[in-house]
């Protein structure tokens, strides 16, 4: 994922009601980047980091970026002519969060994250690598997004009698809630989160006849993956079990157990390893107590 990318996406996420309200008036289609800057400005550094700037154009506030000792300024194009950016001054991201701005910024980032996994997905229904090997995931999206993306589980692979039937993440396809859905809430309600407010993925995003197809699918599909993890880009991702955990980290260990608990950096993401949630497991629930009980004191952070 580039700038590029970011904001072709943005210009199609734009609309009237994000604009900033001193000059909501004033929006229209042929300029759609008009007060939006504060809030794209907020989103591009999320993902690129660097400095938020501020200056006064036409006497009004405007917000860009500068990574790199480079200004990115993805609307600039709401003024007639070429900016000076001599002038300007850096601001604390926190100070720009007023209620409105705060409101936008999260009502575009939605969007924005709608709509690049929706492209995403679109990879994934059009791919034929795995095509007789598995059974194409039917739902309309292959990531489920929860309340916020600060963690999100990796799983992996759909389950036959799960949300690829039930169209109900966790639930069966009468809606009960499956045995390691009720685990992992267990869990879950040591760090005072829920399961179904918690965004989730998985390795393979096709149903794989055979588990011995497993391996060769999910090199497919990791190059899919890690484009939906950027795009999410969470504080924390917790892999459920063994197969997940050795397609995410970048190096080979031998014992699952070795790993469970810690926290690795990888590609720039905190991963954290978990015994699988399934009650199949001996250590679904009690060997994972520990773990999330680390969680809750910010013992990783």
């Amino acid at each position: 994922m580039n700038i590029k990318t970011i904001k072709k996406a943005l210009l199609e996420c734009y609309s009237k009601d994000l604009c900033y309200y001193k000059v909501k008036d004033k929006w229209n289609e042929n300029n759609k980047c008009l007060g939006m800057c504060a809030i794209t400005s907020l989103i591009i550094n999320d993902y690129f980091g660097g400095d938020i700037c501020k200056m006064h154009v036409e006497g009004i506030s405007h917000y860009f970026n500068i990574i790199d000792n480079k200004v990115v300024d993805l609307t600039s194009s709401q003024f007639n002519y070429e900016i000076n950016y001599n002038d300007y001054q850096i601001i604390d991201r926190n100070k720009m969060l007023t209620k409105d701005t705060k409101q936008r910024y999260n009502k575009l980032k939605s969007k924005l994250i709608n709509k690049l996994l929706s492209e995403i997905d679109k990879e994934v229904y059009n791919c034929h690598k795995c095509e007789n090997l598995v059974e194409k995931f039917p739902n309309d999206k292959t990531v489920f997004l929860g309340k916020d993306n600060d963690i999100v589980l990796v799983g992996e692979a759909p389950a036959n009698n799960g949300w690829r039937k039930s169209h109900q993440l966790w639930k069966d396809i009468n809606g009960k809630i499956l045995p390691s859905g009720v685990v992992l809430q267990k869990l879950f309600d040591i760090i005072d989160r829920d399961i179904f407010e918690t965004t989730f993925l998985e390795s393979v995003k096709c149903y794989p006849l055979e588990r011995k197809n497993l391996k060769v699918c999910s090199k497919y599909c990791k190059d899919i993956m890690l484009k939906q993890l950027r795009i999410l880009n969470p504080k924390l991702i917790i892999t459920l079990g063994e197969f997940p955990t050795r397609n995410l980290l970048d190096f080979k260990f031998g014992k699952f157990a070795d790993v469970v608990g810690n926290i690795y950096e990888v590609d720039g993401f905190k991963v954290l390893p978990i015994y699988h949630p399934s009650p199949i497991s001996p250590k679904s629930y009690k060997g994972n107590i520990p773990i999330f009980e680390k969680l809750k004191e910010n013992s990783y952070e």
